[in-house]
């Protein structure tokens, strides 16, 4: 047998903790899903509980019925605490970031997995998990805090990280900065002046601070205004359907880290 590869996470979770990137992925990737052939998806390091692996399948199949779901994890006592649950579309299989699977998925969705790992390996882990996606697919890579009430992540096709986008339950937001502590590891450690994902979080905080008046129409309206305003600066690929549910959507490019 080969090896997994990666090491185990702590293996922490929650049910509905990864509920607005579930939403996300449906609405975002719901017509890749439809047109795809096989609409299999991976919950890469579900944990020590499967809530996340049965939520997704759920979730994705509001878009596309046909969708399964395989719940990886590189923890064999975890896999084996998770197959009582299995059910039509859904199985749990011992793996890692090699993704032990014949059918490539259309989806990969890793949460909270990276967070241990150097940032220096991030790029290498992004790489090999796009190489096993199917044509057309998409691989979701982040973090969110215990509960799914702040939440960063990445989405990547073959051809690398195309956005990042910040979620957030807006009755329990300070203010945007605060989802700094919830960057996924290709950021975190770059929220420092001079590097662009700074810059932006600086920028969202001042265009909250000047929506302020809006606060009186409720947390969903001061929100929408701020992300109306900052979209004057910063390249966003979403729009106010999304905005509505405490979510904004940036390219790539704009946040990428500086070089060196």
């Amino acid at each position: 047998m080969t090896r997994p590869v990666g090491t185990a996470t702590r293996g922490t979770t929650n049910p509905n903790r990864l509920r607005r990137m579930d939403r996300w992925i449906a609405a975002t990737h719901g017509p890749a899903l439809r047109r795809s052939g096989s609409p299999l998806a991976v919950d890469l390091g579900y944990g020590a509980a499967p809530w996340t692996a049965l939520e997704l399948l759920v979730r994705l199949r509001t878009a596309e019925p046909r969708c399964e779901v395989v719940g990886i994890e590189i923890d064999p006592a975890r896999v084996a605490a998770a197959k009582p649950y299995e059910r039509e579309g859904l199985t749990f299989r011992h793996g890692g970031f090699e993704i032990p699977l014949r059918t490539r998925p259309a989806l990969i969705r890793a949460a909270n997995v990276l967070r241990q790992y150097d940032e220096g390996e991030v790029a290498a882990v992004w790489a090999r998990l796009c190489a096993r996606l199917a044509p057309g697919g998409l691989l979701v890579e982040g973090t969110c805090d215990e509960i799914g009430r702040r939440h960063v992540w990445v989405a990547l096709g073959p051809e690398g990280p195309r956005t990042v986008t910040f979620a957030t339950r807006l009755g329990s937001l300070g203010r945007p900065s605060d989802l700094a502590e919830r960057l996924p590891k290709a950021l975190i450690h770059r929220n420092v002046p001079g590097e662009p994902v700074h810059a932006f979080l600086r920028d969202f905080d001042r265009a909250w601070a000047a929506a302020a008046p809006y606060a009186s129409l409720g947390a969903r309206q001061r929100w929408i205004r701020a992300v109306r305003d900052l979209a004057g600066d910063w390249p966003l690929t979403d729009d106010p359907r999304r905005w509505r549910q405490g979510e904004v959507t940036v390219n790539w490019a704009a946040l990428a880290p500086n070089s060196g």
